[in-house]
């Protein structure tokens, strides 16, 4: 049987990676010393998960599970910043709750046009041009581009309906969504004919709601026999739960008070999700149709039953689908039950929340230094978000822009966290906590190959006491001539002096 419904995926979502930085130096001519001019990368795009009312399954993800958002450009010379990467948005049906690999709900998705970034892009890379200031002139090195998120989710399509008729296979709920509202579920006279749950917008009077035919339990269900696993999902956002019994069945065994009991301990043992607010499913309101009454032993049969049921304290309606009979009263009933439902949600809705406030402490530094024992021996490990951007961010093949990030752990505070839980120089230091973190020996005192020419960062070319100004070049100029002259005259004293000889023509001879 061809796969035509899905209503839980499992998604591998990569987001772009953000484009390197570039170092440039403006070259262009009557200026020989532009300065830095390299570009930013561009952000790489994120995953979106938007709700898109012509989407009405999970099929296509179930086909094509790997999903990518575009990466971002790298950055050129002359300040030209690198193109951001193209967002990928993935169209889901409203009702999805987007869950991570250990089960907790990330996001529920409800309310058309409603979208949740998933995976965010990785940042771009700065340029040496936006890496430039008063102490660092003209940096030799630029930043790389952050890595995309990658992650691994599970969505569940739960539908959104007011009213969920439940019961039996071949009990006639697919017949009575037909006739009370437009929709055209597939009906046959065998069992699990219903192989998705069908929707249906029902009016009675001023209410409007939606119906969901949930396709049959049976004992078992909530453990997954039958159908009931994959579908009981689709009940949990309903407020109003009808149970649909036939009583026109010639299975033996079934009853009408035994097909209820046997439905609602399924219903009590299925546990929903609390994290969306959901109520245990025997707490919801309760309406039991006895349908099928246009066969005379069946209506006979829902005649004798229904003070029984009525004795429990539930709502009781005879009707057949067929033959719409009962249908007004039904439809009636369930808008009344549906209306206070939803009266009781806008005023919890309305009900002011109180706003916790957790501002971060004083002394928390924004990174965490920690002493751990490995195979190797005893190790420092670094984590932090500032810590790991910035070593994510570094490329290791530039001594100065090793420099570089050495002077930003440093100020972050990094090193003298180091010393107070006792390391020492040559111990091994990790920063990060996954399998990609950066592993090196810690040298206090460690010094970039680009500091032996100098200050780290800067280009003597560029300092202000190797170009001088206009009057000083004059006054140069000026002292040159002066000493020329007094040089000049010098040589013409000594020379009136006699101390020159200088030859007579006839000496030759």
């Amino acid at each position: 049987m061809a796969v035509t419904f899905v209503d839980r995926v499992v998604l591998h979502l990569s987001a772009g990676a953000g484009g390197h930085g570039v170092a440039s130096v403006k070259r262009e001519k009557f200026k020989p010393l532009g300065g830095p001019d390299g570009g930013n990368g561009g952000r790489g795009g994120s995953v979106i998960l938007r709700v898109d009312p012509q989407s009405t399954t999970l099929l296509e993800y179930h086909r094509h599970p790997h999903r990518k958002a575009g990466n971002g450009a790298p950055g050129a010379g002359d300040e030209r910043n690198g193109a951001d990467g193209d967002d990928l948005v993935l169209a889901v049906p409203e009702g999805t709750v987007v869950k991570d690999g250990s089960g907790a709900i990330i996001v529920d998705l409800v309310g058309m046009g409603t979208e949740h970034v998933i995976a965010a892009g990785g940042r771009g890379g700065l340029g040496n041009k936006a890496l430039a200031s008063s102490r660092r002139k003209a940096p030799g090195f630029a930043l790389l581009g952050e890595p995309g998120e990658d992650i691994e989710v599970v969505l569940e399509l739960k539908s959104l309906a007011d009213v969920a008729l439940i019961g039996f296979p071949s009990a006639g709920k697919s017949s009575l969504v037909s006739v009370l509202s437009a929709a055209k579920p597939k009906i046959a006279d065998y069992p699990f004919t219903t192989l998705v749950p069908n929707l249906g917008v029902v009016t009675a009077g001023s209410s409007r709601f939606t119906v969901a035919d949930v396709p049959g339990l049976i004992p078992g269900a909530h453990e997954g026999k039958g159908l009931g696993l994959e579908f009981l999902r689709h009940v949990e956002r309903c407020s109003v739960l009808v149970h649909v019994i036939d009583c026109a069945t010639l299975e033996p065994g079934r009853d009408p008070m035994t097909d209820l009991d046997v439905i609602e301990n399924e219903l009590s043992l299925y546990v929903p999700d609390a994290s969306l607010g959901g109520r245990p499913l025997a707490e919801r309101t309760r309406i039991v149709v006895l349908n099928k009454a246009d066969v005379p032993e069946a209506r006979e049969l829902a005649e004798m039953v229904k003070p029984d049921l009525e004795a429990r304290g539930i709502e009781v309606f005879i009707v057949s689908a067929v033959a719409h009979q009962g249908l007004r009263e039904l439809s009636f009933a369930m808008a009344r039950h549906v209306d206070a439902a939803r009266a009781e949600i806008e005023a919890a809705a309305a009900t002011p929340k109180r706003v916790v406030l957790r501002p971060r402490s004083v002394d928390d530094k924004g990174f965490s230094v920690t002493r751990e024992e490995g195979p190797e021996g005893v190790f420092f490990r670094v984590t932090g978000d500032r810590p790991v951007r910035w070593v994510r961010q570094t490329d290791f093949s530039n001594d100065e822009a090793v420099g570089y990030l050495a002077d930003r752990l440093g100020r972050l505070g990094v090193e003298e966290q180091l010393y107070k839980v006792g390391a020492v120089a040559g111990d091994t230091v990790v920063i990060g906590a996954t399998d990609d973190a950066v592993v090196f020996d810690w040298e206090p005192t460690l010094q970039a190959g680009a500091e032996l020419l100098g200050s780290r960062g800067t280009d003597l070319r560029l300092s202000e006491s190797s170009r001088p100004t206009r009057d000083e070049k004059r006054e140069a100029q000026r002292d040159r001539y002066a000493a020329r002259a007094a040089t000049q005259d010098e040589l013409e004293a000594e020379r009136r002096a006699g101390l020159w000889h200088v030859p007579a023509d006839d000496d030759d001879a």
